[in-house]
């Protein structure tokens, strides 16, 4: 370690005159535990958002044990500790609507309790990003563990991806391609194993980031959930936490301007989820930190796209692990990444990942032969979006960047899937499809709903991409022509509100813009008579969101959150 040893900060709890000092040592005996388990040593928390509910975490129970092992291995003492989960699948409207509720409980948690050091067990979605931010709010030494991907699906020969592939074949449902049976056949096929999503989506994308932050062990984002190196990973980190939490080395130090823009630039080299923006932002708003949507962008336009991996490419996690996983892709854009950075290990990036190769370059590209000069995510600006929009030109139609089209639009989520294959909608496959009211408070919270589908009537002619426009977020195991986060939202006036069917809307990547061909007081007038307000909340957690969530550009986090620095 290259930090100087730190007192425990579990001695404030036990060694105290009062009587609550006694009591908490009571208490370890009832449950099993004399001092010979605990005394003087580290005790090591390990916050898990494990749930059967939440089928991407249901086996970090196990993977807990594991962690366990190494904590006493190293002669800690581990303490398992419930917080919340996000299931994507199962939680309505959204797990991004509960991602700062589950943030207040990681950080309470690990505060509120005699923790030395705390191992963070995440998978879905919303998990990671959740318990790295709460981690960097209570700022004790931290290492993040995930679940891993899952298994790669197959049927009849084909290699699927959850949930890229049940996208595209719930399309060709749609379209009348594949039967109900095959849809059937399907269900049983694609999601095979304990884990998240196999696909380079937002789980995938946040547990790189977990590498590239140098919050987490080198090569812990590709293990596959079910390989036993995922336990032996669990264990090293066990290990590692305690001599971690003898130190300084506190997320504040490790997660730095420097460290935000690797990871920024693994998000561009990987092709990952337009959603590791958002938490990005958030995360680094922790710590006070701030990365302007310019930031992003600028990165983009000087890092390669180097991952072939679905949505963007053709492989999948469990390839990207056999081919070297986040060491070897980092080490292959070495030259653009600050390698001085101190990482858990207690050592520089640069030594995390010297010497560690590629050995499927159809999987990581070279920086000779790169899937794309540029980054997979691009940002856009202008009248439709004043504070930014964010496009995934990795995984669009190369003929739609440059695009001007007729607005078809939606009020709301509702009205979308009422509407969108009516025979009598008034639509064509050049025009453009938008959806309002799918904002962190329009919604609320934000979903993926982003992937606005493609007319029946449309998809009956064999196109299978449209322009689509909305302030909601889209899965990051999506693809498409699709433009997400819109900035501000339509319920908190912005322009999206003003979008009226028949309208001209032009996309263009390249010069980075997006427009509503009207007059700066047309659009003002329609803003004053056409948005709407959010629903209305009397209570609880949604009452709480309402009122001081963050738009888009800012992370969507909780303004009382951020650091005091961003205040």
């Amino acid at each position: 370690m290259s930090s100087s040893p730190v007192s425990k900060r579990s001695k404030e709890w036990f060694e105290t005159p009062e009587l609550y000092g006694w009591l908490r040592r009571a208490a370890f005996k009832a449950e099993g535990f004399d001092e010979p388990s605990y005394e003087g040593k580290p005790i090591i928390g390990i916050c898990n958002t494990w749930s059967e509910l939440t089928h991407c975490n249901s086996h970090l129970r196990d993977l807990a044990e594991s962690v366990k092992i190494g904590v006493w291995q190293a002669g800690g003492f581990p303490m398992e500790f419930p917080v919340m989960s996000l299931g994507e699948y199962n939680m309505k409207p959204t797990t991004m609507l509960y991602r700062n509720l589950l943030s207040m409980d990681v950080e309470e948690s690990i505060t509120a309790n005699p923790i030395d050091g705390v191992v963070l067990l995440g998978g879905c979605d919303k998990t990671t990003p959740a318990l790295l931010m709460g981690a960097a709010s209570a700022d004790i030494p931290s290492i993040l563990v995930t679940g891993g991907p899952q298994l790669k699906g197959n049927w009849k020969g084909e290699e699927l991806g959850s949930c890229t592939d049940c996208r595209r074949y719930e399309v060709e449902l749609r379209a009348g391609t594949i039967t109900e049976d095959d849809w059937a056949e399907l269900q049983s096929c694609i999601v095979r194993s304990n884990g998240h999503c196999m696909t380079m989506g937002t789980a995938s994308t946040m547990a790189t980031i977990g590498e590239a932050l140098g919050m987490a062990l080198p090569g812990n984002a590709a293990i596959p959930a079910v390989d036993s190196r995922r336990k032996q990973m669990a264990e090293a980190a066990g290990r590692q936490i305690v001599a971690l939490s003898q130190t300084d080395l506190k997320p504040s130090k490790l997660m730095t301007q420097s460290a935000f823009e690797n990871a920024i630039r693994c998000v561009h080299a990987i092709g990952g989820s337009t959603n590791a923006i958002i938490h990005l932002i958030a995360i680094a708003g922790r710590v006070g930190i701030n990365l302007p949507l310019e930031l992003f962008d600028e990165l983009s336009k000087t890092t390669p796209f180097l991952l072939n991996l679905k949505p963007s490419g053709q492989y999948l996690m469990e390839d990207f692990y056999y081919a070297g996983g986040v060491p070897a892709l980092m080490n292959r854009i070495s030259h653009l990444l600050d390698l001085s950075n101190v990482t858990v290990t207690g050592k520089t990036l640069g030594e995390n990942i010297s010497g560690q190769q590629a050995h499927l370059p159809d999987v990581i590209r070279t920086v000779d032969d790169p899937l794309d000069p540029e980054g997979g995510l691009a940002v856009l600006y202008g009248n439709l979006a004043p504070t930014g929009a964010i496009i995934k030109p990795t995984a669009a139609s190369p003929d739609l960047m440059v695009h001007t089209g007729r607005a078809v639009v939606f009020n709301d989520h509702d009205d979308l899937y009422a509407r969108i294959d009516d025979p009598d909608l008034d639509v064509t496959p050049d025009d453009v499809l938008v959806m309002k009211n799918g904002g962190p408070i329009g919604a609320p919270g934000m979903p993926e709903w982003g992937f606005l589908p493609i007319p029946k009537k449309i998809l009956a002619t064999g196109v299978r991409d449209m322009v689509r426009i909305s302030d909601a977020r889209m899965s990051g195991t999506a693809f498409g022509t699709v433009v997400v986060h819109a900035s501000p939202e339509s319920a908190n006036g912005g322009p999206l509100s003003a979008v009226e069917d028949g309208d001209q809307i032009t996309l263009d990547v390249p010069n980075r813009r997006l427009s509503l061909d009207i007059s700066e007081s047309e659009m003002d007038a329609r803003i004053k008579s056409n948005y709407e307000n959010g629903p209305e909340f009397q209570r609880g957690f949604k009452w709480l969101h309402a009122r001081h969530i963050t738009q888009a550009d800012k992370g969507c986090d909780f303004d009382f959150l951020r650091s005091e620095a961003l205040q």
